[in-house]
């Protein structure tokens, strides 16, 4: 008969003080990235990736930014000088805390309903504001923080995964817009020839990397926008001048009718894709950095508690939008830099009349660049597995994988597909640890340091015959880390890894 020994408090609170995040190859990884208050050592790091492509991932997330800020202003949900200013404002203020090109992008969620809804500027701001209120609460309160302990690696990987294919739809929808070779309505500065040729540049220059293809595509870009508003006779809309932000407080309905109409909808969205995906993605691509999701979510709160009061669009960060930056290029907080003062100077010295040339920037363009910058989120999730040499974990760890992104894709809603992708984890871990406990019931006692089970090691001992020994199970809901097949990860063949036992020897 199986025998359980409940865990002492002090195990309990050395398991939850343990980061599921952090893999055994990450130990002794020193942070990249000084901290703010490390000036030097913060300009010493700008100096050596002060390139052109650092410069060119600074654009790497333009794709997802224009079509949305283009629509809003258009519908008059929102200010393009408020939001140009407010955008740039906050893409320097993320760079200075964190570092790292951590993005700054639109609430996607939000934007589409208020699009659909043709939603005023205080119903938008109130939708806004509400899920930011909440947002901030969560992280003050460190409610989020349970995240990182009780959610697999598997599931976060299905949600970058999931959002991956959501993106990259989205970025075909703007190619699809004049999807077209030739024929009466063809756009000689935007259809599918142009798509074709920037899409292909774009795969030639893949593996070189100091290659600033984003900035190139961008320039032409303009370029074509500038022609486009020349041949049309429309530079006399253009004024430049000095553009201010105006206040724009919603009522007590437009509040109510955005954040219940909009709100809610966005808030499973930006709490796993803004905060519990960017951490996890932040940490694979800048090894030994340790972004924390209090500041994460303090800077979401701040961001739209004060932006959209005074007409700018929703604000908050995003995984795909740092794979986008990253992916052309982007790697320390210079680009942010750059982009920032680059949407403050143009929503000051232009402001609205900006849109008489923004609404002719190439769409095929903007597609590429969203397709493109997606893949790169997608291709994180290879690494979705703590036990790539068991194939038979490796197998349920794909499926609780293809779960979450499917249901997210098929859903279209992130809060669906993390609560399926839950539930898969969950019951597979309740299927091992049963199979375990039925075959070795000693083998689920926690040990006397953590309180923890090892059915790693009971799976171990089944194949040589002998009997398992206590140590931590790596798939306890919660065992959420970045990991690969490197030095740190275990392997069934051979000795375990000395950090990887120091680093399972707190569960």
């Amino acid at each position: 008969m199986a025998r359980f020994t409940l865990p002492t408090r002090e195990q309990v609170v050395a398991y939850l003080k343990e980061d599921k995040w952090e893999s055994g190859q990450d130990i002794d990884l020193p942070n990249p990235v000084p901290p703010c208050w490390d000036l030097k050592g913060r300009a010493r790091r700008m100096k050596e990736h002060f390139t052109l492509r650092e410069f060119s991932g600074a654009l790497g997330d333009i794709g997802t930014l224009v079509p949305i800020l283009i629509s809003l202003t258009l519908q008059g949900s929102a200010s393009l000088t408020s939001s140009l200013f407010f955008g740039g404002l906050w893409n320097i203020m993320t760079g200075f805390i964190y570092g790292v090109p951590m993005c700054v992008q639109p609430m996607k969620s939000i934007a589409a309903i208020a699009l659909t809804n043709k939603f005023t500027a205080g119903e938008l701001a109130g939708a806004g504001l509400g899920v930011s209120a909440i947002v901030f609460f969560l992280g003050v309160t460190r409610l989020l923080w349970l995240v990182t302990r009780f959610v697999p690696l598997p599931v976060v990987k299905g949600l970058q995964l999931g959002t991956c294919f959501q993106l990259c739809k989205k970025g075909v929808e703007l190619v699809k817009k004049n999807a077209v070779f030739w024929g009466d309505g063809i756009l000689w500065s935007d259809n599918l020839w142009w798509a074709s040729a920037s899409f292909v540049l774009v795969l030639l220059v893949y593996e070189r990397r100091r290659v600033p293809v984003a900035m190139m595509v961008f320039m032409l870009g303009v370029a074509f926008a500038l022609a486009q508003t020349g041949a049309h006779h429309e530079f006399g809309d253009v004024h430049a001048g000095a553009h201010f932000v105006h206040a724009s407080v919603p009522t007590a309905r437009e509040f109510r009718t955005g954040f219940l109409s909009a709100g809610l909808g966005q808030l499973p969205l930006t709490l796993l894709n803004s905060v519990v995906a960017l951490a996890a993605l932040a940490r694979e691509l800048f090894p030994g950095y340790r972004p924390s999701m209090t500041h994460i979510t303090g800077t979401i709160g701040v961001m739209n508690l004060v932006g959209c009061f005074l007409g700018s669009m929703p604000f908050c960060h995003g995984s795909g939008g740092l794979a986008g930056q990253y992916f052309f290029g982007a790697r320390t907080e210079l680009s942010l830099y750059f982009l920032g003062v680059i949407k403050i100077v143009l929503g000051v010295v232009f402001g609205e009349s900006l849109l008489v040339i923004l609404r002719w920037f190439p769409s095929s363009f903007l597609g590429v660049m969203l397709f493109m910058a997606s893949i790169e989120l997608g291709l994180v999730a290879r690494n979705f597995s703590l036990h790539p040499h068991c194939e038979s974990r490796r197998r349920q760890d794909f499926v609780v994988l293809l779960v979450t992104a499917a249901a997210l894709v098929g859903f279209s809603h992130d809060g669906l597909g993390f609560l399926l992708g839950m539930v898969t984890a969950l019951i597979f871990w309740l299927h091992r640890h049963l199979n375990a406990n039925a075959a070795y019931p000693d083998a689920l006692l926690p040990t006397r340091a953590t309180g923890s089970t090892d059915y790693a090691a009971s799976h171990v001992s089944a194949k040589s015959g002998s009997r398992p020994e206590s140590g931590s199970d790596d798939f306890a809901p919660g065992r959420a880390a970045v990991v690969g097949s490197g030095p740190g990860s275990s392997s069934i063949d051979s000795a375990p890894d000395p950090r990887t036992v120091a680093a399972h020897a707190a569960m």
